[in-house]
């Protein structure tokens, strides 16, 4: 199949407010990624936090980028000058190593020319990479083969699917090698960093013309679902609100609703808001959204 480099699209920037709930399906989908709790539902929210600043950020950090949909926003949608990406899982830091500075257009013909089948799937997934091009791809195929998205160790790959589908039914590759090669027309505003969150927070927590959006391995579910979802899940979460409260620019964090991570933000004085949305299952839900000020929330 011959791939050509697609043009990007201007979107309609009319969503529904934030008071009203945000359906996922109305946002652009810009990652190769389908996450357990991604970030598309706060896309708006996220337009509208950066638009009430009197001056574009110079950089926009992301620490804990998985699926990196706020990062691709702000890039795609020129929202801040630059983008810093962070991950530290070497799966998903394999793709956006790809993504940013290697041949992503490989990657796309690869995803498009690879025949669906369960026994494909389970032999290239079993096979050891040999190359970080080979890594992203199977790490991207996990991704799509397996119940909910998940990546963690253990995790099943799907059998029947939506609509008696099987396998097939989240592999998208014409979607997918879009997607790719859409984040290659504008990767010169992405820089991509594997690392550790924290270390990365601290190269740019005195620059006030860098902000923060954090959005941490965390479930109420408890511990045992954090294992499941995440490969690396362990955080000490008060540390993290202890650290950004230094920080000269504006952080944005956004968390599962519970009332001890309002307790532990408002410890740190940070302030606390409850976001409806819907997920991709159109089940309506709260997501915390934590900040140092968030009156550009009226």
């Amino acid at each position: 199949m011959q791939l050509k480099l697609f043009e990007v699209k201007k979107i309609n920037q009319k969503t529904t407010g934030v008071e009203g709930i945000v359906n996922v399906s109305s946002v652009p989908q810009r990652s190769p990624f389908r996450y357990p709790g991604g970030k598309t539902w706060f896309v708006p929210t996220f337009r509208k936090w950066l638009s009430a600043k009197a001056k574009k950020p110079e950089l926009l950090v992301e620490p804990f980028a998985g699926g990196g949909i706020i990062g691709l926003t702000a890039a795609f949608e020129n929202l801040a000058e630059r983008v810093l990406l962070v991950e530290l899982d070497p799966n998903v830091a394999a793709v956006w190593e790809i993504l940013i500075s290697g041949n992503h257009e490989r990657l796309a013909k690869k995803i498009v020319n690879f025949e669906m089948t369960y026994e494909n799937a389970k032999d290239a997934l079993e096979k050891p990479p040999r190359s970080t091009d080979d890594k992203a791809f199977q790490t991207i195929l996990r991704n799509r083969v397996s119940h909910g998205g998940i990546m963690a160790p253990g995790a099943g790959l799907i059998k029947n699917g939506e609509n008696g589908k099987g396998i097939s039914s989240r592999w998208y590759p014409t979607t997918l090698a879009r997607r790719i090669l859409d984040i290659g027309s504008i990767r010169t505003k992405i820089s991509f960093v594997q690392d550790d969150a924290f270390n990365a927070i601290e190269d740019y927590l005195d620059d006030k013309n860098t902000v923060f959006f954090i959005d941490p391995p965390y479930t109420a579910a408890g511990k045992k679902a954090g294992r499941r979802l995440y490969s690396h899940h362990a955080l000490d979460h008060e540390l993290l609100f202890k650290t950004m409260k230094d920080a000269e620019g504006d952080v944005v964090f956004t968390y599962d609703s519970s009332e001890d991570l309002v307790k532990m933000a408002t410890s740190h004085k940070f302030k606390t808001k409850l976001i409806p949305m819907k997920n991709t299952h159109h089940a309506e839900m709260t997501e915390l959204i934590i900040g140092k000020d968030l009156k550009w929330l009226k």
